[in-house]
């Protein structure tokens, strides 16, 4: 077995027994990034130098003291919108290709506290705003599962990283899907935390009521383990939340599982169903209640999120003027307005620029309440939806995506039938809601992923019921 093959808690017992080193295993990954990643394209920025570094150093501290964290010594990658410092940060952007940060992330700087090694920066699509990680001013990330099919988006280089072994783990940012898409698309296990549940302090503003740093992983203990050291309170980050989370410790037999009947619509690619309902039998085989369940504002889900989270990126997007950072045209402007104008249009991508007009046109004066106020009310029935569906049920089961990966260039052309590929997930976005991608399918076939949706800050629910299967 090679080392890149080992899950975290094994990186742990063979560090601990020294069957091998940190910088061995840090050597192995590299080495196979170099081989592998440039087919895929799942990494924007590799450090190479750093990493071999702090494995090193890892080596001489374990040698001095075997008592280490989980995380001590386990290569991993981070999406190009999370500071690291002293790396690269451009969120996928032309606007930010030369932009280096100079501070790290809350979540980043905690793996670093228990010595975990930062391989680079994983691709993604502009500012996290696509579902393919086609639209990254660097190139599309392939799937390692077949290379003529997208990886998922926005988190696709974080999850096709996890899927081609390039990376033992990697942090992903969702804000209507993104680690769980591309978790589901390239067979990888993804969890999108609670809202406030993972500081977003150092994380490149897309949607800010809505984005959420989360862990993709080969297992989902090694998820667990990932979620645990990011989570928690951040003076930092006013949004977060430190909560004690419950120890939940029951048998599959006590499981109340709820599938909205909402969930398996005209539409839905008949492969994709037939695994879903398949993986909800075997929980069902094994003893859990299964119970159809209704959604009945679910449909309008998908209008609410675009409106909402368009909003709020066309406010976030506004410091991006060509004059304070990044990419900027001044020096063949006039003045200041085609500075402005020029360094926009040159700098963001079509769909950036599309979704910053969607928002300005749903925030203006005349259209606010039309769109944006009627959007945050059934945004508002929608949370009062799932709490419904919380009072009779444990967890929510369904698919990922309405659709199997499909290929590079497909669905590019057309953004509404891009945007369907997230109807499934941008609900739980909206609530606030933690969910998770698991792999249901045959190995050797494209990957289709179970979502698994519980009650807010009961993640540790999930990944019981998740570990069942």
């Amino acid at each position: 077995m090679s080392l890149v093959d080992l899950n975290i808690k094994q990186i742990h017992s063979g560090l601990k027994k020294k069957d091998f080193s940190a910088f061995e295993i840090c050597q192995e990954y590299l080495g196979r990034i170099k081989s592998k990643d440039k087919e895929i394209s799942s990494f924007i920025t590799v450090d190479e130098e750093a990493a071999l570094n702090k494995a090193k150093q890892a080596d001489e501290l374990i040698a001095k003291n075997s008592d280490i964290p989980f995380l001590f010594g386990v290569p991993c990658a981070i999406k190009d919108n999370m500071m690291v410092e002293g790396l690269k940060c451009s969120a996928g952007s032309k606007m930010l290709e030369n932009y280096y940060s100079f501070y790290d992330a809350t979540a980043v700087k905690k793996i670093k506290n228990e010595n975990a090694i930062i391989l680079g920066k994983t691709n993604l699509d502009e500012f996290a705003m696509g579902s393919s990680t086609e639209n990254s001013f660097f190139g599309p990330t392939k799937n390692p599962v077949d290379l003529d099919r997208v990886s998922g988006g926005s988190s696709g280089g974080s999850a096709a990283a996890v899927s081609a072994k390039l990376s033992a783990f990697t942090l992903g940012s969702d804000t209507g899907g993104s680690i769980r898409l591309p978790a589901s698309f390239c067979g990888a296990v993804g969890l999108k935390p609670t809202y406030g549940s993972v500081s977003r302090y150092g994380l490149i503003a897309f949607a800010s009521s809505l984005d959420q740093i989360g862990p993709i992983a080969r297992t989902v203990d090694d998820v667990k383990i990932v979620f645990d050291s990011i989570k928690g309170k951040d003076s930092l980050d006013s949004t977060s939340l430190d909560y004690k989370e419950d120890s939940f410790d029951f048998s599959v037999s006590e499981l109340k599982i709820g599938v909205p009947k909402e969930y398996f619509v005209k539409g839905i690619d008949p492969e994709v169903e037939k695994a879903i309902k398949n993986a909800i039998k075997k929980y069902e085989n094994m003893g859990a209640k299964i119970e159809e369940i209704s959604l009945p504002h679910i449909k309008h889900s998908l209008a609410c999120y675009y409106i909402i989270c368009c909003s709020e990126a066309s406010a976030n997007m506004a410091r991006y003027d060509g004059i304070r950072y990044g990419y900027s045209e001044n020096q063949k402007s006039k003045n200041l307005l085609e500075t402005y104008l020029y360094s926009r249009e040159n700098g963001l991508g079509e769909e950036v620029k599309r979704r910053i007009m969607i928002g300005t046109y749903s925030l203006s004066s005349g259209y606010y309440d039309d769109y944006y106020l009627k959007a945050q009310k059934i945004r508002t029935l929608i949370v009062n939806d799932f709490k419904k569906a919380f009072e009779k049920v444990d967890l929510i089961f369904g698919p990922v995506s309405p659709f199997l990966p499909f290929r590079i260039g497909e669905k590019i052309e057309d953004p509404l039938s891009m945007y369907l590929v997230d109807m499934y997930t941008v609900s739980v976005n909206l609530a606030g809601l933690p969910a998770l991608s698991l792999p249901c399918n045959d190995p050797g076939k494209l990957p289709i992923g179970l979502q698994i949706i519980g009650k807010p800050f009961e993640e540790g629910k999930i990944l019981k019921a998740a570990s069942f299967y």
